[in-house]
């Protein structure tokens, strides 16, 4: 395996973090007056987003983006260490049209849409004239187990008519969105459990569809929402239906091997940035006689964390590979590890730095507890760690199963001989 950049990635590489320098952290001040507003800063992103398309640094997340469409083609491998310097600043990937969970939506609608799905959603997207959100998660459910949704997608004569609550569903209140993808039971009962489920695509000024609430999350509030949707008796044509009925679980499947990198790789961005703030504090803080820098157990920290990070980079660029040769499917272990070893890196790397900054990394003055709090929220997002876990776990049993017998000679060496 080599992971060496290509001289494409690298290019890219460059010129996104002059981009970021020369453009985007100017501009932290002034999103910080809007998110204090409680507005969205669209007078800041939409012109930004012009730049950004303008330099070429536009949708470089989609390895499957066709010549005819706007952005540049990469590879995951390619993309993954783009989308960890985007993830220094946790808004700025709106900014190149490679934010979640347009990312996701987009994936899905090249992969799985009909031309007119494509003409009306798809290429908006692409151009970053609209936004999106992805509506799977509900209250009275356990997510980790989609396969207890509770939304009903029933057909009624030429259209489908939804029930159902969805929450947390990020995006859902950007200025911009205009599209929910909506996953819910479509098929009876007697299918089978992971052939019951579609995909339909609402458009958010559909009769019946609210946006109940947007839910704070660690008692923060994203601009652009982890919202609780309603859904009553929401109508839509035949032709909302993305791919086949009952597909639903297959296609969430092709949607979550690429996110789950890119997830990862915005959190390794965010780690970095935390142990270069905490090496920055160690240099200047002082206390009882020396610098925090000089004391054995701030060093064991900056060690621990800079080791850690390199270790999941790795991991995520070799899940990265996986997906790029062989397919979600082969990589869906890889993911899960990934999902797992990242947002508990991102806990553990925070929580060291907060230390080191102490009281003040409590405060607005810096990123570390929002970042924290993210970090912590991913523990939920995508999947519970508990989920993933188990999804390692049977992978290593399975293929122990298989090997059987392999390891008798090696334990025969250190069982005691009888007679």
């Amino acid at each position: 395996m080599d992971f060496a950049d290509s001289p494409l990635s690298l290019a890219l590489q460059s010129r996104l973090r002059q981009f970021m320098t020369d453009l985007v952290l100017p501009s932290m001040a002034e999103w910080h007056q809007w998110s204090d507003a409680g507005a969205y800063p669209l007078d800041l992103i939409e012109p930004l987003k012009a730049q950004a398309r303008a330099l070429g640094l536009w949708n470089l997340f989609l390895p499957s983006l066709r010549d005819d469409q706007p952005g540049t083609r990469l590879s995951n491998l390619d993309y993954a260490p783009l989308a960890e310097i985007m993830g220094r600043v946790p808004w700025a990937a709106e900014v190149f049209n490679c934010n979640a969970p347009d990312s996701g939506t987009m994936e899905l609608l090249q992969l799985f849409a009909s031309p007119d799905q494509v003409a009306r959603w798809l290429n908006p997207l692409l151009r970053g004239e609209i936004r999106s959100c992805f509506a799977m998660s509900e209250p009275d459910t356990a997510s980790s187990d989609p396969t207890q949704l509770q939304t009903r997608i029933v057909s009624d004569g030429d259209g489908w008519v939804i029930n159902g609550r969805k929450w947390f569903i990020t995006g859902a209140a950007h200025p911009l969105c205009r599209l929910a993808v909506v996953m819910g039971v479509s098929e009876d009962e007697n299918a089978p459990e992971h052939a019951r489920h579609s995909m339909v695509l609402v458009p958010m000024d559909t009769p019946g569809l609210t946006v109940e609430r947007n839910i704070p999350v660690m008692d923060h509030q994203s601009l652009d929402g982890h919202c609780e949707l309603i859904f009553r008796n929401v109508r839509v044509p035949r032709d909302a239906m993305l791919g086949q009925p009952g597909a639903g679980f297959a296609l969430a499947q092709a949607r979550l091997g690429p996110g789950r990198v890119h997830h990862a790789m915005r959190s390794i961005g965010q780690c970095e940035l935390a142990l270069e703030l905490m090496c920055e504090r160690a240099l200047e803080r002082r206390a009882f006689g020396g610098r925090l820098g000089d004391f054995a157990n701030v060093q064991d920290w900056i060690a621990e964390s800079r080791v850690e990070i390199d270790q999941a980079r790795l991991l995520v660029l070799r899940a990265a590979w996986v997906l790029d040769r062989s397919g979600s499917a082969a990589a869906r272990t890889d993911v899960s590890a990934i999902k797992l070893v990242s947002s508990r890196l991102q806990n553990r790397v925070l929580d060291r730095a907060m230390q080191v900054f102490g009281a003040m990394s409590l405060s607005p003055d810096t990123p570390l507890a929002r970042l924290w709090a993210w970090g912590r929220a991913l523990r939920f997002l995508d999947g519970p760690d508990e989920v993933h876990l188990r999804t390692v776990a049977r992978a290593e049993l399975k293929r122990a199963k298989g090997q059987r017998g392999a390891n008798a000679a090696h334990l025969r060496r250190w069982m005691p001989v009888e007679g």
